[in-house]
């Protein structure tokens, strides 16, 4: 969907920070949030179902709010929405204890968290009936405009003229899936001329590529 979380190619927010700092976490917080989104699973919560609540973030909240923040925000809404937990567990930092056992849970280190999530990996893609509309090097067009759901089209590469660069073969289509349909769709790695993207890129050899699906593109 439109909104602020989709902030590529936009001006205005100053430039990227980028530093030499190589710490995975900056509080001990954000290491736990991250092992919740690994080892946490409900079911009907999809990655692109995640996605798209964690698009309904207000915007100057999504603004304001920092990185695993907005994480644990759309894990705990996503999760007390599917009746998971309720929002007095969310508060409390605690659930109820189970009657029948009076030893909590033990924290799990770093390798069993790794090991936990390779475990229960999913895979997305998967077979279609009907050939891929779109050869290697032929040239599409990406579609005009989004929609009200979850969308993995960016706004700054819309209506815009681009080269299929390879066939990434058929994967779930996020759109649908935050939905709570899965069907598999063909994708293609698409490439397209920075200048088609950015006027002021002109003479510029840059090039972006990006994976979209099928529904996204139309022949040129």
């Amino acid at each position: 969907m439109d909104g602020i979380h989709d902030l590529g190619g936009k001006q205005g927010y100053g430039p990227i920070e980028v530093g030499d700092d190589d710490r995975p976490f900056h509080s001990e917080w954000e290491g736990r949030e991250w092992g919740i989104a690994q080892c946490a699973r409900a079911p009907g919560i999809t990655i692109d179902w995640w996605r798209h609540c964690r698009e309904l973030i207000m915007p100057l909240d999504y603004l304001e709010r920092p990185y695993f923040d907005s994480w644990a925000q759309t894990d705990f809404a996503t999760y007390i929405e599917a009746g998971w937990m309720t929002l007095a567990e969310a508060a409390a930092g605690k659930a109820p204890a189970a009657p029948d056992s009076t030893d909590p849970p033990q924290p799990m280190s770093l390798q069993q968290v790794l090991q936990e999530d390779r475990a229960h990996a999913i895979r997305f893609d998967g077979e279609v009936e009907t050939a891929a509309a779109f050869s290697v090097g032929q040239r599409v067009i990406t579609a005009q405009h989004g929609h009200a759901g979850h969308s993995r089209l960016p706004q700054y590469a819309r209506g815009r003229n681009a080269t299929i660069h390879a066939y990434n073969g058929a994967h779930v289509f996020p759109d649908l899936s935050a939905q709570g349909t899965e069907i598999h769709q063909h994708c293609y790695n698409v490439v397209f001329v920075a200048a088609d993207l950015w006027p002021e890129a002109a003479g510029s050899k840059d090039q972006v590529y990006l994976d979209l699906w099928e529904s996204y593109l139309s022949g040129a």
